[in-house]
């Protein structure tokens, strides 16, 4: 599918709820994600006020395509491979976050990791990290944000420094179409949040003033989570003006994950199958979490544990 092709896709006047047969509902799906796929590309690479389109024609279709998801069965597509979730962050990206908490410019910290980032670990550890950060984390009902829905977000603010705490916590659920009620919330056996913390709340993309404090907090400060390429993707699609300020670069997205990676030595030593990047395992590692206890899996709890752990692997490493 070519943009133009593309972009008529995310034009089309299509109701949902006249494609009835799982023949139609599963054509439609493919057409529109080919059409993301398509959009999202194009709209990244162009430079930044010379985009063929506005973003809201991507997050309109991917709207579309999520009510598509929902008439044919999520649960039936948990196999199907993502189209809107990105595998990681640039090398840029990487490289920018030790910049900003080192107070550098990215050409210093370019100069010792390498444009490609493969000796970021070098430059991690190269001068002190400090300053105000956001940590968040949210749970959703499935990996790709074309098809899925944010249900739970949870933030909390820290000042990396030697006596660093998390302050001002923020947690709040969202809600779900009616028919979950009965089908059970999707990846529930991970997140374990049930339709009763759901009932009555307003999904995401409809809660502006969410988006909007959310939005705010994301671009005052640098944000940290696990895996950040996933918040970012979700982002991307789920929050009014997001991709439009990340790509002015008023957002700044820090990868813990990348930063256990990057850091610890035992990430290397440890077998694959141990995931030692993983949250709960570096945690445990340092000490966040008794060895008796697993990672929530729900917003506020891992970002809290999340923050402790970076400031603990910080303090190992004397990078404070």
């Amino acid at each position: 599918m070519d943009l133009s092709q593309a972009i008529e896709c995310a034009n089309a006047l299509v109701f949902p709820g006249f494609l009835v047969d799982d023949a139609s509902l599963s054509a439609e799906r493919a057409r529109n994600e080919e059409a993301l796929s398509t959009l999202l590309a194009a709209w990244r690479e162009a430079p930044a006020g010379k985009e063929p389109f506005s973003f809201e024609l991507v997050r309109s279709l991917a709207d579309r395509n999520r009510d598509v998801c929902d008439r044919f069965g999520i649960e039936r597509l948990r196999d199907v491979s993502t189209t809107c979730l990105a595998r990681s962050l640039s090398p840029a990206d990487l490289i920018h976050a030790v910049a900003v908490l080192q107070h550098r410019t990215d050409a210093q910290v370019a100069a010792l990791a390498g444009p490609d980032a493969r000796d970021l670990n070098v430059a991690w550890v190269d001068a002190p990290v400090s300053g105000p950060v956001v940590g968040i984390d949210i749970e959703t009902t499935d990996r790709d944000p074309s098809r899925g829905y944010i249900i739970n977000v949870g933030l909390e603010f820290m000042t990396v420094g030697p006596k660093a705490r998390p302050h001002d916590p923020f947690a709040a659920y969202f809600g779900l179409p009616a028919m979950y009620a009965e089908k059970g919330v999707p990846l529930a056996d991970i997140h374990k949040i049930q339709w009763s913390d759901l009932e009555g709340r307003p999904a995401f993309r409809d809660d502006k003033r969410a988006q909007q404090a959310i939005l705010a907090a994301l671009t005052a400060y640098p944000f940290m989570a696990h895996n950040a390429a996933f918040e970012d993707s979700w982002f991307m699609l789920h929050i009014d003006g997001y991709a439009e300020a990340r790509k002015a670069g008023r957002v700044t997205v820090i990868d813990t994950r990348d930063v256990c990676r990057r850091v610890d030595p035992e990430t290397r030593l440890l077998p694959h199958e141990q995931r030692p990047a993983s949250l709960e395992s570096w945690a445990r590692r340092r000490g966040t979490l008794k060895p008796h206890e697993s990672e929530r899996h729900l917003g506020i709890d891992d970002v809290e544990l999340m923050l402790a752990t970076v400031q603990a692997e910080f303090k190992e490493r004397n990078m404070l």
